[in-house]
């Protein structure tokens, strides 16, 4: 099996290193994207006389920006705030322009845009690539150029480009393309985030070559939830997939497993360590789906983690897979710069309490991680050191159901 699984790794990471060549040339997203967006935790809500405080408004942006500058957020890396789906007025204007509800955004986009930047921060806008909107308002379908011309007039940093209402496949793709284009012409720099591959999988197996070149990331699987069973399916199935899209990530360009949901109501202490370990190792774009103005000091400690963060940004750009499974365990590494390597221990195991999961160090790194020796630090639940190990030696990890162990490990 061993033997196996090191030529599996050798196969994903030339294929990363080929890949590498055919980013998206817009120079953006050199490391995985951070952020804030509102989807998740706030949906479509635009009742703002009944529930201002959690009505998608110009309000809720705006109270999110001071937070994000004012309460170490931007300083942990977190630079985008994102507006999500339901934004738009019910109609264009009379030029054909997207325009903004003008009762829940009286003072437009550009204003908006505008006050983020003072912050120090950069906005974020979504449309959709079809003739509607997921949640139906106007989409961008046949106009591509002004949409864009739009975003950059109004000083947008990032496009969230959804899939919905596409009449056909080629139509997608097409969109897809033209508006990639689209925002390059602008002269702007938009970071370009793409649901393409997801809308194609139920009927054809995406071409990631081709997408990478259009955009900077890319969604592949379903919406996540505010629960431990959508974080388990969205990692079961990128361990499923992961010989098709580990290799095609790198600067430039993510795979995006959807929002970090940390924060909220769904997960326990274990579940919300092992969704950041975890978005960490797989060089996800990390965008916070959350009510920043009230968040626990626990998961404000976990979401600006400085060292999993750094494990995140590590500019090598290479996304992390799955070694081996074992009894309901699973072990993960994922390369850094320095020939450094993260490490995650998962355990799926949802009953009983902690286990143990030994592994020989000969596995990590293509039997390299180690030798000849290594100093291994324990990143999650909690830093510390885990002293320094020979390459013959095996490593033992003590474990909670759901949880995971995040580990550093250094060659010495």
């Amino acid at each position: 099996m061993a033997a196996a699984m090191a030529a599996v790794r050798w196969v994903l990471l030339a294929a990363a290193a080929m890949a590498a060549v055919l980013a998206l040339d817009n120079g953006l997203a050199r490391t995985p994207p951070m952020g804030w967006l509102h989807w998740e935790r706030f949906l479509c809500g635009t009742d703002c006389g009944s529930d201002p405080h959690r009505c998608v408004s110009e309000r809720l942006f705006v109270e999110m920006a001071d937070v994000m500058a004012a309460e170490g957020w931007r300083d942990a890396g977190y630079e985008f705030i994102c507006i999500d789906d339901c934004w738009m007025a019910p109609t264009r204007d009379e030029h054909g322009r997207l325009q903004a509800d003008p009762k829940r955004f009286p003072s437009g986009i550009r204003k908006l845009a505008d006050y983020v930047h003072s912050k120090g921060l950069k906005l974020g806008i979504y449309s959709d690539v079809g003739n509607k909107t997921c949640a139906g308002f106007p989409g961008s379908y046949n106009h591509y150029d002004l949409d864009a011309q739009t975003f950059a007039s109004w000083g947008v940093d990032l496009l969230k480009f959804d899939g919905c209402n596409s009449d056909t496949l080629e139509l997608l793709a097409e969109g897809y393309r033209r508006m990639s284009l689209a925002l390059n012409r602008t002269g702007r720099s938009i970071v370009y985030s793409c649901e393409w591959p997801f809308y194609l999988r139920p009927v054809k197996q995406p071409n990631y070559t081709e997408i990478k070149q259009y955009c900077n990331h890319w969604r592949n699987f379903f919406d996540v939830y505010d629960s431990w069973s959508s974080i388990k399916s969205i990692l079961d199935w990128t361990a499923l997939h992961q010989d098709s899209i580990v290799k095609i990530a790198g600067p430039g360009g993510w795979n995006d497993p959807d929002m970090l949901v940390i924060g909220n109501f769904g997960l326990s202490w274990d579940q919300a360590v092992t969704q950041m370990a975890m978005w960490a190792i797989m060089a996800a774009p990390l965008f916070m789906s959350n009510d920043l103005r009230h968040i626990s000091p626990e998961a404000k400690w976990l979401l600006q983690n400085k060292e999993v963060i750094a494990i995140n940004q590590d500019p090598l750009g290479k996304q992390g897979y799955q070694i081996t499974k074992d009894k309901n365990f699973e072990l993960w590494e994922r390369p850094l710069s320095g020939q450094a390597y993260a490490v995650a221990v998962l355990n799926q195991q949802e009953i009983g309490g902690p286990r143990n999961f030994t592994f020989p160090l000969t596995l990590l790194g293509n039997g390299l991680a180690c030798n000849p020796a290594c100093s291994v630090w324990q990143v999650l639940p909690a830093s510390r050191d885990c002293g320094v190990y020979s390459w013959v030696s095996s490593l033992s990890v003590e474990v909670n159901p759901t949880g995971t162990v995040l580990l550093k490990v250094m060659a010495v």
